[in-house]
């Protein structure tokens, strides 16, 4: 049996911290499934389909035999009926701070209650992106501040275009 792994987000825009967590999520499934969250209530900077497009860049670096493949789609309903859509068996999530732990404790909770079949697995993010979060990178870049640490030259050219304007 295939495993079909899901790991859902705005990813407004894509950082390293969330680069890892697709990365080690590689090893546990067969197959990867972004999921890209429309999102409208968090007034995303990038529209959906260039969230879509970022995300399919940065994941075709991680392409190989032997390794999970990746699909990245768009959602727009209950994560646990996109999981039931997608095959998914597992929910991936990283997990930064103590703060993360119990919203996301709340959400699987929940979310076992619409199917308990689908388990939701927690990667702590590695050390070196425990703070790193896209709000906090566009605000840093939205200021003229550095984030090459926190996102790969690609993503970093497309959000200062964006503040350019």
């Amino acid at each position: 049996m295939k495993r079909v792994g899901l790991y859902p987000g705005t990813f407004d825009p894509v950082t390293m911290g969330h680069m890892d967590i697709i990365g080690r999520s590689m090893k546990l499934v067969d197959e990867l499934v972004i999921g890209v969250a429309v999102s409208e209530a968090k007034r995303p900077l990038f529209l959906l389909e260039e969230r879509i497009e970022m995300m399919q860049e940065e994941c075709a670096q991680l392409a190989g035999p032997g390794r999970a493949s990746i699909t990245v789609l768009p959602f727009d309903k209950l994560l646990m009926h996109f999981a039931e859509d997608v095959g998914a068996h597992i929910i991936l999530r990283g997990l930064r701070a103590v703060s993360d732990f119990e919203y996301e404790f709340q959400m699987t909770a929940m979310n076992e209650q619409l199917n308990r079949d689908i388990e939701t697995v927690f990667l702590m993010a590695d050390v070196r992106h425990q703070a790193v979060a896209s709000r906090l990178v566009k605000e840093i870049a939205r200021f003229g501040g550095d984030i090459t640490p926190f996102v790969t030259p690609t993503v970093k050219e497309r959000l200062l275009e964006k503040y350019k304007k």
